[in-house]
């Protein structure tokens, strides 16, 4: 409504009615101030007829005012009309925009759910992609525990056998033993039969034959000890090939391609200190290429063999057979 006060095309009507009902106010005085009274010499038909002019002018100009007051009320309720319907349309654009604002707004809102929506699936995958990996890692923890506990089972049951093989030449140099203290006993009875019998022109004849007796235990006695260095320097040439198949296992990188039941015989090159110099394929081997290439890597990968307490056993070329039955 103020807005409708400030408007000039509004006010132009008003003024216009103000200015005709004004004229008409001049001509009213205008006429009066012209009229004089009425003298009796004079004809009353002129006078008459001058007051009839005039008021028929005077309301044909009241006509035209009031039809142009009429008219110009009739374009005020125009412009009313037209400012209301400029408002109401004002009105309907601001409703239309804030209806816009909160479509957009809406969208918004969506868009803003919607990417929390993807973020919160990422979130999800990625936490499904770390729990993946963290299983997996178990699982190879798994195998690994499982394949170190094969190895020792491995070591334990060759202890066992090597065990039950001393016990074995313990018993055979027991046995050895009471024969030979059965053969001393003996040999000291026929001794003294034999001083008793023969006196002393065999004296020199039971000394030389106790002399060969003597060599003779002391040959079998030598020859037990170096089968006892032998079985003893076998163990420890069993417990260094185990000892080389737990590290080769270690750093080999089994490809796809391996199967169990693998045997590859290869000869290493190493000095003193169990430095690997070279490796190479050097038996059988029922491994495709690229395992033939995984095993050799593997050797080549460590940087020392065993040494350390193998040193009775060392070589500077051996013949290492690999196997591998599963993890």
């Amino acid at each position: 409504m103020m807005r409708n006060a400030d408007n000039p095309s509004l006010w132009q009507p008003f003024g216009l009615s103000i200015g005709v009902h004004l004229l008409l106010a001049a001509l009213v005085v205008l006429g009066t101030l012209s009229w004089k009274p009425f003298k009796q010499h004079k004809p009353m038909a002129l006078t008459i007829e001058a007051v009839i002019v005039d008021t028929t002018q005077l309301a044909t100009r009241r006509e035209e005012a009031q039809k142009e007051a009429e008219s110009a009320q009739k374009r005020q309720e125009l412009e009313k009309q037209r400012a209301e319907e400029l408002e109401k349309q004002k009105q309907r654009e601001q409703e239309q925009e804030q209806q816009k604002q909160q479509q957009d707004e809406l969208e918004k809102q969506k868009q803003t759910e919607a990417e929390k929506q993807k973020q919160l699936e990422a979130e999800k995958q990625k936490a499904a992609e770390v729990d993946n990996l963290r299983r997996k890692q178990l699982e190879d923890e798994k195998k690994k525990k499982a394949a170190q506990e094969k190895l020792e089972q491995m070591r334990k049951e060759q202890e066992r056998k090597r065990e039950e093989e001393r016990q074995k030449r313990e018993k055979e140099l027991e046995q050895v033993r009471k024969q030979q203290e059965e053969v001393e006993k003996k040999r000291k009875i026929e001794e003294e039969r034999l001083k008793q019998l023969e006196a002393r022109e065999k004296a020199d004849e039971a000394a030389k034959q106790k002399q060969v007796q003597e060599d003779a235990i002391k040959a079998q006695q030598d020859r037990q000890a170096q089968s006892l260095a032998e079985g003893r320097r076998a163990e420890k040439g069993d417990e260094y090939q185990l000892a080389i198949q737990q590290l080769v296992r270690e750093n080999w990188l089994r490809p796809p391609t391996a199967r169990p039941g693998l045997r590859c015989t290869l000869k290493i090159a190493q000095i003193p200190g169990g430095e690997v110099i070279s490796a190479a394929i050097s038996g059988s081997c029922n491994a495709d290429e690229a395992t033939k290439r995984s095993i050799v890597a593997a050797v080549e990968r460590i940087e020392a063999l065993p040494y350390r307490g193998f040193e009775d056993v060392f070589a500077r070329e051996i013949d290492f057979e690999f196997i591998y039955d599963g993890d």
